[in-house]
């Protein structure tokens, strides 16, 4: 009784901790004081200030763009180097792994000093000490640290699989190329989009790889690309959060919500339509028996 007792009182911790300052957000996002603690009565006049303030909405673009580009190509990386570590021997495979869980348990400051040294010493000596930093070191960063876990999350789906399923095709006379799209992919999709999505989840809130390795570009023109993490740091620097960011918040939680609740949806439809599937079946295999 004592442990149930402690294990709620846990979970529900939890739960305030996680929650109380997204609804403490989400609720001053609904009146017009700029300082966030007073209530000047209820309003949508902060909503309107987002979609005027160009800094926001430039640093939300600019992250809504990077982490897009940035899991698609370590959806695509991370997925492809799952398949050929899956095929590759035991020893060597193992070797891969252990190389693949080092990003992984390695501090993220040190993968972004690491990076930046290494973009540093190519612009001295390829660009003749011009400085490289641009969106696309910055896309490179975030790649490095989201393709490993990408990896993490096709290899099980590919372990589950049949692995004589690839050399059949192929016996059949397929190509390699068409057995990969046609036979593999087909099995690790799941895989595939839980890596996509934790891939973009990564590069959206990213903050230490980001200010270490970005540079000039995106819709930040010839400035420092800032991103919604940067930006928020910056204003920090100076005093208060914008009151602009409340109502943004808003829009992100209630998004997130949303596909969890979809995805919920989707799962419980799937596996009652399974559940009904294998119980006709059942019922079929009695009456066969029973004849």
């Amino acid at each position: 009784m004592v442990k149930k007792i402690l294990s709620y009182i846990y979970i529900y911790l939890i739960l305030l901790v996680t929650y109380l300052p997204i609804l403490y957000l989400i609720v001053y996002s609904f009146t017009g004081a700029t300082i966030t603690g007073q209530w000047s009565g209820f309003s949508f006049k902060l909503y309107g200030d987002l979609f005027k303030n160009k800094e926001i909405l430039t640093a939300l673009g600019n992250t809504l763009i990077l982490a897009l580009i940035a899991s698609l190509v370590s959806t695509i990386v991370g997925a492809l180097g799952a398949i050929g570590v899956y095929y590759m021997k035991n020893r060597t495979r193992k070797i891969v792994e252990s190389i693949n869980q080092v990003p992984i348990v390695n501090a993220e400051v040190v993968i972004a000093m690491s990076l930046t040294v290494m973009f540093v010493f190519i612009g001295q000596k390829i660009f003749q000490g011009k400085s490289i930093f641009s969106f696309y070191t910055l896309l490179i960063g975030h790649c490095t640290l989201a393709i490993p876990f990408v990896y993490i999350n096709v290899k099980p789906k590919l372990t589950q699989m049949d692995p004589s399923l690839y050399e059949a095709a192929l016996d059949l006379g397929t190509t390699p190329t068409k057995a990969i799209h046609k036979v593999i992919i087909p099995q690790i999709v799941p895989g595939i989009i839980s890596g996509f999505v934790l891939a973009f989840t990564l590069s959206l809130d990213d903050f230490i790889v980001t200010a270490f390795t970005r540079g000039p570009g995106l819709l930040s023109g010839e400035g420092q690309i800032e991103t919604l993490s940067t930006l928020i740091q910056a204003k920090i620097k100076k005093g208060a959060v914008p009151p602009e960011m409340r109502p943004l918040t808003t829009f992100i939680f209630l998004i997130v919500v949303t596909i969890v609740i979809v995805r919920s949806i989707y799962v419980n439809v799937k596996a009652k339509k399974a559940s009904k599937l294998l119980s006709l079946h059942k019922k079929r295999r009695i009456k066969l028996n029973e004849k």
